[in-house]
């Protein structure tokens, strides 16, 4: 473990300064930490930082993930009701089958398809993590993953500007602007700054729907874990095969057992919510200081016009939902 050290400490000090920036800036932290990390990129080339970088990208993401499970609960999903649980499933499968589609129609391979849809469905920057660390790893499995990182969070704070501003000018009512925020922006802090921006109902109603969309982190991940071992070619991995079932999401479903049936107090879901938050960050940080710009920079214009695409198809699949719907 001792060797580790060294690249953990690096990337949890670009976290730290990350956060600090956005804190006093209000740009977001996840952004800036993958930038910051990207600019120390040579420390992962070779030396003392790199075992410890490697360790970081993966094992912290994985602890990161697992302990977002706090923030679910059976209560949660209940006071939403059947019909927009049923709104925000759909809009996630969906979602991740356009981004299958839309890969496959512009010649880019199917893992790039899974996951920026996965992103762009479920949430932003944590579950481009999460999905990426169960798919075979090609060649293009870091890159692919910054460039995912990297979009949904800028989308992710366009919408934040953008979304309220169509929610006032369209006149929505308070409910109707919650579903619309909480269902299509990426990431989670972006749909708690966009909600509450426009009413402190329309936060609360946009936190539980987005929160919903994260509890499906957990099911997706395992059906992509269970049909990469199934079907994954020989040819389509490194030589190892995803485990059957990632330990992450047992954590993942396990700390949301229990919160759902109250056995974690409060206080210490509070601090484990943190935990995940700070264990993401660094990750982030190490993930970003594993790939060079250049690298990202070869990824195309089709896969900037996918995620786009993905990002306005979930925004008209929720819209179109809740007029159909009748709220």
């Amino acid at each position: 473990m001792q060797h580790r050290m060294p690249g953990f400490l690096v990337a949890a000090v670009i976290a730290i300064a990350a956060q600090f920036i956005s804190e006093h800036y209000g740009a977001p932290a996840m952004l800036l930490a993958l930038l910051l990390g990207i600019a120390f990129h040579f420390l992962a080339e070779e030396g003392p930082c790199k075992p410890g970088i490697e360790f970081t990208a993966r094992t912290v993401l994985r602890i990161g993930v697992a302990l977002l499970g706090v923030r679910i609960s059976a209560e949660l999903m209940i006071g939403l009701g059947a019909d927009l649980i049923g709104l925000v499933i759909a809009g996630v499968v969906l979602t991740i089958g356009f981004g299958l589609l839309g890969a496959r129609l512009l010649g880019r391979g199917w893992r790039f398809g899974l996951l920026t849809g996965g992103s762009v469905a479920i949430c932003g920057a944590s579950a481009a993590m999460a999905i990426s660390a169960v798919l075979p790893r090609n060649e293009h499995s870091e890159r692919n993953l910054i460039f995912t990182v990297l979009s949904v969070t800028v989308l992710s704070t366009v919408a934040m500007i953008a979304y309220p501003i169509l929610a006032q000018t369209f006149e929505f009512t308070d409910e109707v602007a919650g579903v619309f925020l909480g269902g299509t922006i990426h990431d989670v802090a972006q749909v708690v700054g966009a909600g509450f921006s426009v009413s402190e109902e329309t936060g609360e109603v946009a936190t539980l729907v987005k929160l919903i969309r994260v509890a499906m982190l957990a099911p997706v991940v395992l059906v992509i874990s269970l049909t990469v071992r199934r079907y994954a070619q020989e040819g389509e991995t490194d030589g190892k095969r995803p485990p059957l079932l990632p330990f992450f999401v047992i954590g993942f479903l396990f700390f949301a057992t229990l919160n759902s049936f109250g056995l974690i107090p409060a206080m210490v879901s509070d601090a484990m919510s943190s935990l995940s938050r700070w264990a993401l960050l660094i990750s982030i940080a190490a993930v970003g200081m594993k790939t060079s710009l250049k690298r990202i920079l070869d990824v195309g214009g089709q896969a900037i016009f996918l995620i786009v695409a993905e990002t306005i198809f979930i925004a008209v699949l929720v819209l179109a939902g809740v007029a159909l719907l009748g709220h």
